[in-house]
């Protein structure tokens, strides 16, 4: 009988070990499972072009691969199907429609939203993660809606950006008082959140929500500094969780993620883990890692897919990389944050355009451009390289002195 590869979670990292899976040469059965009726596709425009294109007139995400291209490459669709268990023993997947046997297994069932504690079932409320998510949050941003967006972090942020530009009143309220501090640290994030109040968001650093109160025109968020805020609608982007209740019992280990191997193989034998679910030791911080962003997923989803189709595969350790878009500036990020210091090395953050470097010890970790969209593969060599420090600001004076010339 032929072996089955089964991917959980029709997401990019699902997509990916899919695609991969076939063009490493497996010719057994491929089955792709995801709990949502959409094809797999791209989530990160959701909380920018989506929304300030109002939707973009779309009934349905246009998806990265079509189900004739899918069928093409022998994938089978399981859509709208959610995962409800593992059998390690007898190698099965439990579907909320029967048991789905596997040879080896996929798991990337990404994250959810997380819900703010002890906000009321109001649907001025949102989450935004799926295309679902997006359409009715689309549907009510309107020039003059007052909208409160709880957390400082990207998702917030985006969604913050886009509702502006929409001639929304926008209200940022953020827990923490260095927003932003774990993707990159605490005074570059504080930096980048300068640049919503500099667009004309009204941002509260330091400040929760202690409740939400409905009536019939509009909410009343009540914050810990005691002020009482009227709005139209409430956007709460305080993190992802990762979706692993499912695999209680099945002898994945689970640790804030699925905890997986360099090359990405989780304590059951066969089964691997890949994108926002997967967690595995970072050998240039020293510590275990679960990264949500899309470079990520795509990478992991790739590995993800050889090791499915039974081949070895080199040790994930990858240059991480992410970005994101706010009031028409882009943020990138190389590396990690998670180092002794980071310093300017060019522009400065007081005018909105800047790259800082990450030192730890006497070695680069991390490089962040803000408005600087041709810089940050410049740097890439260094990051990866784990070059010396002198050589990263030796390499960015450098970069300065061209600066005319560069733009």
């Amino acid at each position: 009988m032929a072996e089955r590869i089964v991917v959980v979670g029709a997401s990019l990292a699902g997509l990916r070990a899919v695609e991969t899976a076939r063009r490493s040469g497996f010719t057994g059965e491929v089955v792709l499972v995801g709990a949502e009726e959409h094809l797999p596709y791209d989530r990160p425009p959701l909380s920018k072009a989506f929304l300030t294109g109002g939707g973009n007139g779309r009934r349905s995400p246009e998806p990265f691969r079509t189900r004739e291209q899918l069928a093409e490459l022998g994938v089978e669709l399981r859509l709208g199907r959610r995962a409800l268990g593992l059998d390690a023993a007898n190698r099965t997947v439990v579907l909320d429609d029967g048991g789905l046997p596997f040879d080896r297994a996929v798991i990337a069932t990404g994250a959810y939203a997380r819900p703010l504690p002890g906000a009321p079932d109001d649907d001025r409320i949102h989450l935004l993660r799926t295309w679902d998510d997006a359409v009715r949050l689309s549907s009510r941003l309107r020039p003059g809606a007052r909208v409160l967006v709880v957390g400082a972090g990207f998702i917030g942020s985006e969604i913050a950006s886009s509702a502006l530009s929409l001639g929304c009143e926008v209200t940022v309220v953020e827990a923490g008082q260095w927003p932003l501090e774990r993707a990159l640290g605490a005074e570059m994030g504080l930096a980048c959140v300068e640049l919503h109040r500099r667009a004309g968001v009204t941002v509260h650093l330091g400040t929760g929500v202690q409740g939400i109160e409905p009536h019939d025109d509009g909410l009343t968020a009540r914050l810990s500094t005691g002020v009482r805020l009227t709005v139209d609608l409430v956007v709460v982007g305080i993190g992802a969780a990762p979706a692993t209740d499912w695999l209680d019992g099945s002898g994945v280990v689970v640790e804030d993620g699925a905890v997986c191997d360099a090359t990405l193989e989780t304590a059951v034998p066969g089964v691997f883990a890949a994108g926002d679910v997967a967690r595995r030791h970072d050998p240039v911080s020293g510590r275990s890692v679960r990264l949500e962003n899309w470079t990520n997923a795509a990478e992991q989803g790739v590995l993800a897919g050889r090791r499915a189709a039974g081949l070895t595969g080199s040790p994930y350790a990858p240059v991480s990389y992410f970005w994101s878009d706010w009031h028409g500036t882009r943020i990138q990020m190389l590396g990690t944050s998670d180092a002794d210091e980071a310093v300017v090395l060019d522009g400065d953050p007081a005018d909105g355009a800047w790259v800082a470097g990450y030192r730890r010890g006497d070695q680069v970790v991390g490089v962040l451009a803000v408005a600087r969209p041709a810089e940050i593969m410049k740097y890439r060599r260094l990051v990866a390289g784990r070059a010396r420090w002198a050589d990263l600001l030796a390499f960015a004076k450098e970069r300065a002195a061209r600066r005319p010339a560069l733009d």
